[in-house]
Order: C-alpha cells, then structure tokens, then sequence
C-alpha cells in the first residue's frame, strides 16, 4: 500500500469541517459546567485536528491497522508534503519537545 494520503478536500474543507468538530468539543464541555479557562489551552488546534482526521483516513485505508512509530513518521511527513501549509502543525505533533496536551497520544498514560 502506498504511503499517499489520498486527497479528500480542500485544506479549507478540512479546516472547516476541523472548526466544526473543535466547536461541538467546546459546546459538550460547556454543558457539561467546565470552565473554558480550564480546557480551551488543551483543545488540540484546528490544524492539528485536520492532521489527525489525514491520519485517520491513512489508517482506515490500511486496514485500521495503526501504524508503528517508523510509519506514523512516513505518514505525518506525508501529510505535511501533501498539504504544506499544515507543515507546522504536523512537525509539532512529531515534535520532541515536551508535551502538555492532555489528548496528545505522545503522553497517553498507557498504564
């Protein structure tokens, strides 16, 4: 299978159909009494999110097989090839820096 992210939409496609799944975990977490001060800073970005929503459709095309750390890399760099403007957003996400994000799965407790 090839390593191609097959093109699904445009990138402002994406990016709105990312803002409306971003908006409804907002709306959720409001009705259920958080505090946005506490959550906003831990949603993931709307570019991450298309990032992940790429990823996703490269996983369901192999098979929902999820990729091992070697693969994931070739399929992010992918991503960020395919679609550049989302480069920043995906270089964060393979980042090695220090992860704060509770959703990020680089900190996952997997315990």
């Amino acid at each position: 299978m090839s390593e191609a992210v097959p093109r699904r939409a445009s990138l402002e496609v994406l990016r709105a159909e990312a803002a409306d799944e971003r908006a409804v975990l907002v709306q959720e977490r409001l009705l259920n009494g958080e505090d946005p001060w506490d959550f906003m800073e831990d949603l993931p970005s709307i570019d991450e999110l298309v990032v992940y929503l790429l990823r996703a459709d490269n996983i369901n095309a192999n098979d929902g097989v999820r990729p091992n750390a070697a693969r994931n890399y070739r399929v992010m760099r992918q991503i960020a090839l395919e679609y550049p403007e989302l480069t920043p957003a995906v270089w964060g996400l393979l980042g090695d820096g220090e992860r704060q994000r509770v959703w990020d799965a680089t900190i996952a407790d997997v315990s």
